[in-house]
């Protein structure tokens, strides 16, 4: 099993929930969430998971828009 990390821009509070791929690498997330008590972050790595079919850990950016993620492939 290999590890490759993810550059992941977030809106949250966003009227949908979507993943945009921005380029190798590096996707855009909106959210419906609200970046409170970890919500946000709860419904990015729902929605990834979800998108990516992979097991993904957050490694950097826990309260920035900008998030590092480790995936699992």
């Amino acid at each position: 099993m290999s590890v490759t990390r993810i550059v992941v821009d977030v809106k949250a509070g966003s009227s949908r929930d979507s993943v945009e791929l921005l380029g190798e690498g590096h996707y855009l997330v909106h959210v419906r969430a609200q970046p409170r008590k970890g919500k946000a972050n709860a419904a990015i790595v729902k929605l990834l998971r979800k998108e990516l079919g992979a097991h993904l850990t957050l490694v950097s950016g826990h309260t920035s828009n900008r998030k590092i993620f480790e995936v699992e492939v």
